[in-house]
């Protein structure tokens, strides 16, 4: 997803306005010779019917984990090797004879995704190279026509159901390889063969596994709403998959955001930060930048702070195995969020964000204050608006003595050394929701000497 540094939508925003121009020119063309497409230029504000409903579960599950599995990692050399390089075609396809994974690398996959506190997994049905991990009737570029002789995602899917994890696939509307991927910009035959073929292969991911519960479009390069069909996609997508959800990123609202690389807590829309764990999405064996786990528990707690979901990235290496630091990091997370689960799962939004060394996450009137720097023996909150009733740390159950004025709330009588080095846990009862104020309660309520 990452490329160089950019995220994918600021490397596609670099390929120049010519092909926007082009687009543009096509969904004028199209508008009027395909009465579906003219249907489709004004794209729905909100999100799909019957939303609520079916992304409750989604809502509580807060964390889960993203697989980028293909070709690629055959190469190590990141996911977009095959653009970042100029590999041509004829060439990348000699990748898919060599690609012979270990079978059922999945169940490890899932195990740790459990271990590590993750209520869901999506993975790379097919990345922008265009190769196919599921079975596919439309292509020969898929993993049981090649080298791996067996059906990837089958095992995926049947990997997170052993584990009672929700699955999704991830599926990437850009194609390097199909013949039209990109002429469709401004060819109308190409086109229709082109998202006939796209259309076709979602059918698929969506029909041959059971209940999947998300889809995670990509990359709609190079064209919009419209010449995708995406309102006809999604209408396909429902009817097989009635309980699934989706996101935004064929164009249309979805159910979810997907802020890359970043957490954005987005106002009255649900949102999920997808991230990596070094600065690859695929297996990119040169890569060391590892995330360390107070890292990533932070972003755990800062993306359920916001009401939204942490979706935490692995690159499998070719032969299905996880990388090592993987392992060693998601371990040690998910022992802190196997003793602080009840702050994370279902946390709602919290109004409370101020600190130099807390975060922060909320269930109805309890606060949850994240101690992520360890100060001594009193933690200070400033601007807090809400009455404090009584404090606890959550791990031992221990009382934590109170001292609440019109400025902040102390939390005194404290540990001189944090009893957890990721974050240690104060949960703080309220008698309302809790929400904080530095501008009307400190900085302006604080009371003024003179020089």
């Amino acid at each position: 997803m990452k490329n160089s540094g950019w995220t994918r939508r600021e490397s596609l925003a670099g390929l120049g306005a010519g092909a926007a121009l082009a687009t543009a020119a096509l969904t004028s063309s199209c508008t009027r010779q395909n009465p579906e497409a003219k249907a489709e230029a004004k794209v729905a504000p909100g999100p799909p019917p019957d939303h609520d409903r079916r992304i409750a579960w989604w809502r509580q599950a807060r964390f889960g984990m993203f697989i980028h599995w293909g070709l690629y990692s055959v190469l190590g050399r990141h996911e977009w090797v095959m653009e970042n390089e100029g590999i041509p075609i004829p060439e990348y396809e000699q990748l898919a004879g060599q690609f012979k994974p270990k079978p059922n690398a999945a169940r490890d996959w899932a195990r740790l995704a459990k271990q590590a506190g993750m209520k869901y997994m999506v993975m790379t049905s097919k990345h922008h190279e265009g190769f196919a991990n599921f079975s596919s009737k439309l292509t020969d570029y898929c993993a049981p026509k090649q080298g791996p002789g067996r059906d990837l995602a089958a095992e995926f899917v049947e990997a997170a159901r052993a584990e009672g994890l929700r699955c999704g696939f991830y599926y990437s509307l850009m194609d390097w390889h199909h013949p039209d991927g990109a002429v469709c910009a401004t060819d109308e035959q190409a086109r229709r063969r082109f998202v006939d073929y796209i259309h076709g292969q979602i059918r698929e991911v969506l029909t041959n596994y059971g209940k999947i519960d998300i889809l995670w479009y990509d990359v709609a390069w190079p064209l919009d709403a419209a010449g995708w069909e995406s309102e006809k996609m999604n209408k396909m997508v429902f009817q097989l998959q009635p309980d699934i959800i989706v996101n935004n990123r064929n164009k249309l609202p979805g159910d979810f955001s997907t802020p890359e690389q970043r957490i954005v807590a987005e106002a009255n829309k649900d949102w999920e930060s997808c991230m990596t764990m070094n600065d690859s999405w695929g297996y990119q064996k040169a890569d060391d930048n590892w995330k360390p786990p107070k890292t990533i528990v932070r972003n755990l707690i800062t993306c359920a702070r916001g009401g939204g979901n942490y979706l935490l990235n692995i690159g499998p290496k070719p032969d299905g195995s996880i990388p090592e630091e993987s392992v060693k990091i998601l371990t040690s997370v998910g022992k802190w969020v196997d003793k602080n689960q009840s702050t994370i799962f279902g946390a709602e939004r919290c109004n409370v964000a101020r600190s130099s060394y807390c975060n922060f996450s909320r269930k109805g009137n309890t606060l949850f204050i994240h101690v992520y720097d360890w100060p001594g023996d009193t933690v200070a909150i400033g601007g807090l608006k809400t009455k404090v009733k009584s404090a606890r740390l959550l791990a031992s159950g221990r009382d934590v003595k109170v001292e609440q004025d019109d400025l902040r709330v102390r939390f005194t009588g404290l540990p001189a050394t944090a009893p957890d080095p990721l974050a240690t846990v104060i949960a703080v009862e309220c008698d309302s929701e809790p929400a904080q104020d530095m501008v009307e309660v400190v900085r302006k309520g604080r009371k003024r000497y003179k020089a």
